[in-house]
């Protein structure tokens, strides 16, 4: 693969993540065509002429996106000793306070999920003997498997964000 080929992918990947973006987090399509941009750039960052240039925007509406997004939190800038341009980049912080609301919403419906287990193996029990009436628990001890496993994974990610950041 040569430069022209990774820039194309690089062009195809912001428009995908793009439209992701669009409907997870619910942004306007320049920001989240930003967004994505700022995101691909990596910790190097993107100054705002190379934003205008790349995504083809006005200087006003990439001007005020950005706005924006750092309004959100969602990103940052920094400059260079004797330069005077910004150099986008995504919030830090972001994808730790992303893990934590994951975790906290997660842990909320597993322990839903856990009184939903329980009320079934009682019904179950009372009333045995009677197959329309009993519960399959194994769909319910997956979901519960599923968060385990899941919240585990974040807490992983989470120990590498924190070791990236010393």
């Amino acid at each position: 693969m040569n430069k022209a080929q990774l820039e194309e992918m690089k062009d195809r990947l912001v428009e995908k993540l793009g439209v992701q973006l669009e409907k997870e987090h619910q942004l306007a399509p320049v920001s989240a065509r930003i967004f994505a941009t700022v995101i691909m750039s990596g910790k190097q960052g993107i100054t705002f002429d190379q934003l205008v240039k790349d995504l083809q925007a006005g200087k006003s509406t990439v001007s005020s996106h950005l706005e924006n997004l750092q309004v959100s939190n969602r990103i940052e800038y920094y400059t260079k000793p004797g330069d005077r341009k910004r150099y986008f980049i995504v919030n830090p912080a972001l994808m730790k306070n992303y893990i934590n609301e994951l975790t906290t919403k997660w842990e909320a419906q597993r322990s839903v999920h856990q009184e939903v287990l329980e009320f079934k193996r009682l019904s179950n029990e009372i009333n045995k003997g009677t197959t329309e009436t009993q519960f399959d628990l194994e769909f319910q001890q997956s979901l519960l498997t599923f968060f385990d496993e899941a919240s585990e994974a974040l807490e992983k990610l989470k120990l590498r964000l924190k070791s990236q950041d010393k």
